[in-house]
């Protein structure tokens, strides 16, 4: 027997008592869920509005290069979806789905099925995401409960536009990703 075997055996004849796990609280939000969502994404330097006040801003926008995966927004769409991700360098406005919200931090969960490139929310110069008002959830708890029952290869919490205060604690926006986030619920 190597010195190894003998270690691991030595440690698998110790006797534990095994003790249960303690229960987690729910850490509920009493209170209204769109309310809170949209004061954690204010927070976070987004912006929220309706999908009347988007369609709005979309015609006069002036943006050219613009891609969306959403069917109701597709009329506005002027770039096809490329195989090389690559060639999405110059989008100027990717119109995507989110999943769910968080309302305590106003984090939107994307992944694969959202997500035609995965580089996609953080190549474009300004994003967008719609979230339905009725796939809220309260908190992370609950989040990490609702994306654990599902099967992604790559999943990302985005609650904001790009930002660092890194340098000389100065923030900047639009750093690593998209200058801007616009959520529009619906």
């Amino acid at each position: 027997m190597s010195s190894r075997e003998a270690i691991l055996n030595s440690i698998r004849g110790i006797h534990r008592d095994l003790k249960p796990l303690p229960d987690v609280p729910s850490f509920g939000i009493k209170s209204d869920l769109v309310k809170d969502f949209t004061t954690s994404l204010i927070g976070n330097k987004a912006e929220v509005m309706d999908s009347s006040a988007f369609e709005f801003w979309l015609k006069s926008s002036g943006m050219n290069r613009v891609f969306s995966a959403i069917p109701e927004y597709k009329s506005y769409s002027t770039v096809t979806l490329p195989k090389d991700p690559h060639d999405l360098e110059n989008l100027e406005l990717a119109i995507l789905e989110g999943q769910f919200g968080v309302a305590e931090n106003g984090a939107i969960w994307l992944d694969d099925n959202q997500l035609p490139h995965r580089a996609m929310p953080f190549i474009t110069e300004h994003l967008v995401l719609i979230v339905p008002k009725g796939h809220l959830v309260e908190n992370m708890h609950q989040a990490y409960q609702k994306i654990g029952k599902d099967h992604a290869g790559f999943g990302l919490f985005i609650a904001g536009p790009s930002k660092t205060a890194d340098i000389e604690q100065s923030l900047v926006i639009g750093a690593h990703g998209a200058k801007s986030l616009r959520v529009v619920l619906v």
